[in-house]
């Protein structure tokens, strides 16, 4: 069963459900991370999490990438990993 870490926050005025992920999910397609994104977000439904999935993780250039709606992207442009496992506060399984 997987189980994901996530910090689930409220930041300009939205709920977000930020998921830091293995690098190794820069290796996948577009339609498979966003099928990804798709699971957690149908999993943190099921654990009662109020808002949007956004997937963030490291390029192995040591780029931080992320999958936001376009109005988030100024935020998450501005974060890194470390500020988002600091947030860490909930798990989903599914």
């Amino acid at each position: 069963m997987p189980k994901l870490d996530v910090a689930h926050v409220r930041e300009q005025g939205q709920d977000m459900i930020i998921v830091p992920l293995d690098d190794n999910f820069d290796q996948k397609s577009s339609s498979q991370q966003n099928a990804a994104v798709n699971q957690i977000q149908i999993a943190a439904r099921s654990a009662g999490l109020a808002g949007r999935v956004v997937a963030i993780w490291e390029s192995s250039g040591g780029r931080v990438k992320f999958i936001a709606p376009p109005q988030w992207h100024a935020f998450f442009r501005d974060i890194d990993l470390g500020c988002v496992m600091r947030n860490v506060n909930k798990s989903i399984s599914w």
